[in-house]
Protein backbone atom coordinates (compact mmCIF):
# COMPACT_ATOMS: atom_id res chain seq x y z
CA UNK A 1 0.00 0.00 0.00
CA UNK A 2 1.29 3.44 -0.89
CA UNK A 3 2.09 5.83 1.94
CA UNK A 4 1.79 9.02 -0.13
CA UNK A 5 -0.08 11.77 1.64
CA UNK A 6 -3.19 12.73 -0.26
CA UNK A 7 -3.20 16.20 -1.76
CA UNK A 8 -5.84 18.28 0.02
CA UNK A 9 -7.84 20.90 -1.86
CA UNK A 10 -10.48 23.43 -0.85
CA UNK A 11 -12.91 24.76 -3.44
CA UNK A 12 -13.55 28.29 -2.20
CA UNK A 13 -16.96 29.55 -3.29
CA UNK A 14 -16.49 32.71 -1.18
CA UNK A 15 -19.92 32.64 0.46
CA UNK A 16 -18.74 33.15 4.05
CA UNK A 17 -16.74 35.72 5.96
CA UNK A 18 -13.10 34.93 5.02
CA UNK A 19 -12.01 35.76 8.59
CA UNK A 20 -14.12 32.85 9.89
CA UNK A 21 -13.62 30.46 6.98
CA UNK A 22 -11.73 27.30 7.93
CA UNK A 23 -10.78 26.61 4.29
CA UNK A 24 -9.16 30.01 3.90
CA UNK A 25 -7.14 29.35 7.06
CA UNK A 26 -6.06 25.91 5.79
CA UNK A 27 -4.89 27.52 2.54
CA UNK A 28 -3.12 30.33 4.43
CA UNK A 29 -1.15 27.77 6.45
CA UNK A 30 -0.45 25.76 3.27
CA UNK A 31 -2.32 22.74 4.61
CA UNK A 32 -4.66 22.78 1.59
CA UNK A 33 -4.45 24.03 -1.97
CA UNK A 34 -7.14 26.60 -2.77
CA UNK A 35 -9.26 26.23 -5.90
CA UNK A 36 -11.42 29.11 -7.07
CA UNK A 37 -13.40 27.45 -9.88
CA UNK A 38 -15.17 24.10 -10.13
CA UNK A 39 -13.31 23.43 -13.36
CA UNK A 40 -10.07 23.26 -11.36
CA UNK A 41 -11.17 20.29 -9.25
CA UNK A 42 -9.07 17.27 -10.25
CA UNK A 43 -11.29 14.98 -12.32
CA UNK A 44 -10.95 11.80 -10.26
CA UNK A 45 -10.47 13.40 -6.85
CA UNK A 46 -12.72 12.50 -3.94
CA UNK A 47 -15.09 15.43 -3.41
CA UNK A 48 -16.73 15.58 0.02
CA UNK A 49 -20.41 16.05 -0.72
CA UNK A 50 -23.14 15.50 1.89
CA UNK A 51 -25.61 14.76 -0.92
CA UNK A 52 -23.46 12.08 -2.57
CA UNK A 53 -25.03 8.63 -2.86
CA UNK A 54 -21.75 6.88 -1.90
CA UNK A 55 -20.19 7.03 1.53
CA UNK A 56 -16.47 7.53 2.12
CA UNK A 57 -14.81 4.24 3.06
CA UNK A 58 -11.29 3.25 4.14
CA UNK A 59 -11.00 1.57 0.73
CA UNK A 60 -11.08 5.02 -0.91
CA UNK A 61 -7.55 5.62 0.35
CA UNK A 62 -5.88 4.78 -2.98
CA UNK A 63 -8.08 7.25 -4.89
CA UNK A 64 -7.28 9.98 -2.36
CA UNK A 65 -3.55 9.26 -2.58
CA UNK A 66 -3.61 9.35 -6.36
CA UNK A 67 -6.08 12.16 -7.11
CA UNK A 68 -6.59 14.10 -3.88
CA UNK A 69 -9.35 15.02 -1.48
CA UNK A 70 -11.56 18.10 -1.96
CA UNK A 71 -13.78 20.03 0.44
CA UNK A 72 -16.31 22.38 -1.12
CA UNK A 73 -16.37 25.47 1.07
CA UNK A 74 -19.78 27.12 0.98
CA UNK A 75 -22.28 28.68 3.33
CA UNK A 76 -24.55 26.23 5.18
CA UNK A 77 -27.47 28.45 4.06
CA UNK A 78 -26.60 27.73 0.43
CA UNK A 79 -25.29 24.18 0.81
CA UNK A 80 -28.41 22.50 -0.58
CA UNK A 81 -28.21 24.62 -3.74
CA UNK A 82 -24.45 24.03 -4.13
CA UNK A 83 -24.57 20.27 -3.61
CA UNK A 84 -27.63 19.83 -5.83
CA UNK A 85 -25.41 20.78 -8.80
CA UNK A 86 -23.32 18.27 -10.65
CA UNK A 87 -19.91 18.65 -9.04
CA UNK A 88 -16.68 17.45 -10.63
CA UNK A 89 -14.76 14.54 -9.12
CA UNK A 90 -16.06 11.47 -7.33
CA UNK A 91 -18.61 12.46 -4.69
CA UNK A 92 -18.42 10.89 -1.25
CA UNK A 93 -20.42 11.69 1.85
CA UNK A 94 -18.91 11.36 5.29
CA UNK A 95 -20.35 8.99 7.87
CA UNK A 96 -22.22 10.71 10.69
CA UNK A 97 -20.03 12.82 12.97
CA UNK A 98 -20.60 15.69 15.39
CA UNK A 99 -19.24 19.18 14.75
CA UNK A 100 -16.58 20.37 17.17
CA UNK A 101 -16.47 23.96 15.90
CA UNK A 102 -18.04 26.61 18.14
CA UNK A 103 -20.73 27.62 15.61
CA UNK A 104 -22.32 24.17 15.27
CA UNK A 105 -20.91 22.35 18.30
CA UNK A 106 -22.24 18.79 18.72
CA UNK A 107 -24.62 19.07 15.75
CA UNK A 108 -24.51 16.04 13.45
CA UNK A 109 -23.61 16.68 9.79
CA UNK A 110 -22.73 20.37 10.41
CA UNK A 111 -18.97 20.10 10.04
CA UNK A 112 -16.74 22.92 8.92
CA UNK A 113 -14.66 22.25 5.81
CA UNK A 114 -11.59 21.68 7.98
CA UNK A 115 -13.47 19.14 10.12
CA UNK A 116 -14.77 17.37 7.01
CA UNK A 117 -11.29 17.08 5.51
CA UNK A 118 -9.80 15.90 8.79
CA UNK A 119 -12.57 13.33 9.24
CA UNK A 120 -12.05 12.04 5.70
CA UNK A 121 -8.30 11.77 6.23
CA UNK A 122 -8.87 9.91 9.51
CA UNK A 123 -11.34 7.43 7.95
CA UNK A 124 -8.98 6.57 5.08
CA UNK A 125 -6.06 6.03 7.45
CA UNK A 126 -4.23 9.36 7.65
CA UNK A 127 -4.84 10.05 11.33
CA UNK A 128 -1.69 12.16 11.81
CA UNK A 129 -2.52 14.32 8.78
CA UNK A 130 -6.01 14.87 10.24
CA UNK A 131 -4.46 16.03 13.52
CA UNK A 132 -2.12 18.33 11.58
CA UNK A 133 -5.02 20.00 9.73
CA UNK A 134 -6.95 20.61 12.92
CA UNK A 135 -3.94 21.78 14.93
CA UNK A 136 -4.37 25.37 13.70
CA UNK A 137 -7.84 25.65 15.27
CA UNK A 138 -8.44 26.13 19.02
CA UNK A 139 -11.32 23.65 18.84
CA UNK A 140 -9.57 21.13 16.55
CA UNK A 141 -8.55 18.72 19.29
CA UNK A 142 -12.10 18.89 20.66
CA UNK A 143 -13.52 17.70 17.33
CA UNK A 144 -11.28 14.64 17.42
CA UNK A 145 -12.07 13.93 21.08
CA UNK A 146 -15.82 14.28 20.46
CA UNK A 147 -15.67 11.82 17.54
CA UNK A 148 -12.79 9.52 18.53
CA UNK A 149 -14.85 6.34 18.96
CA UNK A 150 -16.87 6.65 15.75
CA UNK A 151 -13.78 7.63 13.75
CA UNK A 152 -11.85 4.63 15.04
CA UNK A 153 -14.78 2.38 14.19
CA UNK A 154 -15.23 3.91 10.71
CA UNK A 155 -11.55 3.24 9.92
CA UNK A 156 -12.08 -0.50 10.14
CA UNK A 157 -15.18 -1.06 8.00
CA UNK A 158 -14.95 -2.99 4.74
CA UNK A 159 -18.02 -1.81 2.81
CA UNK A 160 -21.04 0.51 2.87
CA UNK A 161 -23.21 -2.00 4.75
CA UNK A 162 -20.65 -2.21 7.55
CA UNK A 163 -20.39 1.59 7.60
CA UNK A 164 -24.15 1.92 8.03
CA UNK A 165 -24.02 -0.52 10.95
CA UNK A 166 -21.10 1.38 12.48
CA UNK A 167 -22.97 4.70 12.15
CA UNK A 168 -25.98 3.13 13.88
CA UNK A 169 -23.85 2.10 16.86
CA UNK A 170 -23.10 5.75 17.61
CA UNK A 171 -25.96 7.81 16.17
Amino acid sequence: MSSAKPKVYVLLLRQDDPKKCTSVKLAKFRLATPLYRMGRVPRRSLVLNPAAPRILLPGDRRLAEEYGLVAVDCSWERAQEVFARRLPGLGRRLPVLLAGNPVNYAKPHKLSSAEALAAALYVIGFRQRAVELLSIFKWGEGFLALNREPLESYMSVKDEDEMIVAEGQFF
